[in-house]
């Protein structure tokens, strides 16, 4: 298992092979679109417990968000209904609220994050 840094360089060096003429090639989170810091969580599409393998770059603070909106059950009929992926989480309002507070913000912003009022 990877983890930290050596988990970065591989997507890293993923990232340049699919463009190589990139230059100084940088990640960018698949819930906001920012681009990653010096920090960087990989969140699973398709939740593990639903034989999730395939993972994307995300800011930490994404990260949370993401599981404070949805569960896990939640987060699996969002990929498997119309439309899936992570879009269907960024349409979720407190998402959506959440990616136009976080638009302006640098990329390793932290702030504390709330957890959905539904879920308790």
């Amino acid at each position: 298992m990877t983890r930290g840094r050596v988990r970065r360089r591989l997507a890293e060096a993923a990232l340049a092979q699919v463009a190589p003429d990139a230059g100084d090639a940088v990640l960018a989170c698949a819930l906001c679109g920012r681009t990653i810091g010096s920090k960087v969580e990989w969140h699973h599409a398709v939740p593990k417990s639903e034989g999730g393998r395939e993972t994307v770059p995300v800011h930490p603070i994404c990260h949370r968000t993401i599981h404070a909106a949805a569960g896990n059950a939640d987060l699996a009929r969002l990929v498997a209904g119309a439309g899936g992926g992570l879009e269907a989480v960024r349409g979720l309002e407190p998402v959506a609220r959440f990616i136009r507070w976080v638009a302006d913000k640098p990329p390793d912003f932290h702030a504390p994050t709330r957890r959905g009022r539904e879920r308790g």
